[in-house]
């Protein structure tokens, strides 16, 4: 294998396949990159077994070859150097790569590439199209809410649930103190219908790397149930962009578990909907946490209607019996009746994060009931989130 390609291309491809590294594995290859070389491209890839990602990016090809190196020291390296081109040369008899970028020169041990495992491409799959800047707000505003991956026993809440009916595809995940569900509408109906569970990390990766493909083509998505996987292709940008890469594809495998059925857990009715500026909220709940961080997180909400000479209010109380404690005051619009409520504090950040419309609805019932948050303009069919309440500290 003897190729060059540009540093800042090499330092992008990398960026983006090394998040699929294995850090604990005890098969070493893993812990590599593999570099091939594809007609006038190179095609770099990493697996950790759950997630693969196979990146293309251009180069000058010269010799036919391919090679894993160590991920860490690869990376260092190409990121150590000048922003001008690196020639690769395989040494075919120390198993090594020798590298040359401006007045740097080092040879890097590596694995034969025979002993990578085959990472699946979407290469003839029937799928579907779905632009990036929608594919990757939709998954930002479920993925948060799923259990940590670390969470092995509950498997199904460290996933998404992704369910496919017709045009339409929901999304949900929920950690058991939260829920978030998202609707849309595909451009148009897909292969079969289906429900999957996609680990929450691998949907986070797709999110990532679509921020950086063509905004123009869709990212095809292909479920593969026979092999219990589900592949991603994005397009990039082109070769004038710096750190351009031309494709990438992330195959991950699918959690086989049942997850909840999450329609039971969203309310149905509510007794109190206030409506709230979500940067003043937001604004509010960042001061609010400084002092509820000290107090599990906790944050008193207390909701009050308004009056004929004054408008309705929200007011967030957090207390630490070591820092102190603090007030704040956000204007509402409020129907119903007053209530008073306790929420984590850092579950409403998360939510109001997602959250992209200047005005954002509180509903509730009773204290002792979950809160549901959508955005003002969007129907039920967009965005839910649902968050449990905490016990009143009073």
């Amino acid at each position: 294998m003897r190729l060059s390609v540009l540093q800042e291309n090499l330092a992008k491809g990398l960026s983006i396949v090394g998040r699929a590294v294995s850090s604990r594995s005890t098969l070493p290859v893993l812990g590599n990159i593999l570099l091939s070389t594809d007609e006038s491209r190179l095609k770099l890839a990493a697996t950790n077994l759950e997630v693969g990602v196979s990146c293309w990016v251009g180069g000058q090809v010269e010799d036919e070859g391919a090679i894993t190196l160590p991920a860490r020291l690869l990376t260092d390296w190409v990121n150590s150097v000048p922003a001008e081109k690196i020639n690769l040369e395989m040494v075919v008899r120390t198993m090594s790569v020798n590298l040359k970028c401006a007045r740097f020169e080092s040879n890097i041990k590596g694995i034969d590439a025979s002993e990578f495992p085959l990472i699946p491409t979407a290469d003839g799959e029937n799928g579907l199209g779905i632009a990036p800047a929608t594919l990757r707000k939709i998954i930002d505003q479920v993925t948060f809410a799923a259990a940590d991956a670390k969470d092995t026993s509950r498997p199904s809440l460290t996933g998404v649930l992704m369910r496919f009916e017709g045009d339409r595809l929901t999304l949900a995940a929920t950690d058991g103190y939260r829920l978030s569900v998202r609707r849309t509408v595909l451009p148009g109906p897909a292969p079969a219908d289906a429900s999957i569970i996609v680990p929450a990390r691998s949907l986070a990766e797709v999110s990532r790397i679509s921020g950086e493909a063509d905004p123009d083509k869709p990212v095809e998505l292909t479920v593969a149930a026979s092999r219990n996987q589900i592949l991603f292709r994005m397009i990039g940008r082109g070769e004038g962009e710096k750190g351009a890469f031309h494709q990438v594809d992330l195959v991950s495998q699918l959690i086989d578990a049942k997850f909840p059925d999450f329609t039971a857990i969203m309310p149905k009715s509510y007794t109190t909907r206030t409506v709230l500026d979500t940067v003043a909220l937001q604004r509010a709940l960042k001061v609010a946490s400084l002092f509820a961080r000290d107090a599990s997180d906790r944050v008193m909400v207390t909701v009050a209607p308004g009056t004929d000479t004054a408008p309705g209010q929200l007011t967030l109380r957090a207390t630490s019996a070591e820092a102190g404690d603090n007030v704040s005051e956000v204007d509402a619009l409020v129907e119903g009746n007053g209530l008073e409520i306790a929420f984590n504090a850092r579950y409403l950040m998360d939510v109001l994060a997602v959250i992209d419309t200047p005005q954002v609805v509180l509903e509730t019932s009773r204290s002792d009931r979950p809160g549901v948050f959508r955005p003002v303009g969007a129907g039920p069919e967009e965005f839910t989130h649902v968050i449990m309440p905490m016990q009143l500290n009073r």
